[in-house]
């Protein structure tokens, strides 16, 4: 079984309706990192030396390959990435192993024979 990695920068805000929505489209799980800064096209707007931007999160999924395209559009399209350039952004990258993951290997055989 082949995975790929979904990473999306997103605000704090829509962090639980993205997982929410990931987990529908077949994620079986996702890492969240918390209190996360980035900058875009913009430089962030400042007050008085303070950062004025929405606090972020990075959220790491490890998908099977098959289900990757479906889970990244839909972390994609409920994050609303394309609406405005602060909403978010998302891209995936292969995986070459992963270890621990064999738990849910079964699972998402099943998952995956359904898909094709």
């Amino acid at each position: 079984m082949r995975f790929k990695l979904i990473i999306a920068f997103v605000s704090d805000n829509t962090t639980d309706k993205i997982l929410k929505a990931a987990r529908s489209a077949g994620a079986t799980g996702a890492t969240v990192i918390n209190h996360a800064r980035g900058e875009g096209v913009e430089q962030a707007k400042t007050f008085f030396g303070l950062n004025l931007e929405t606090q972020s999160n990075v959220l790491l999924f490890l998908v099977e390959e098959h289900l990757s395209r479906q889970i990244l559009e839909t972390i994609a399209n409920v994050g609303e990435f394309d609406a405005s350039s602060n909403a978010g952004i998302a891209f995936q990258i292969d995986v070459e192993d992963a270890m621990g993951v064999s738990h849910q290997m079964l699972e998402l055989s099943h998952t995956v024979e359904d898909k094709l």
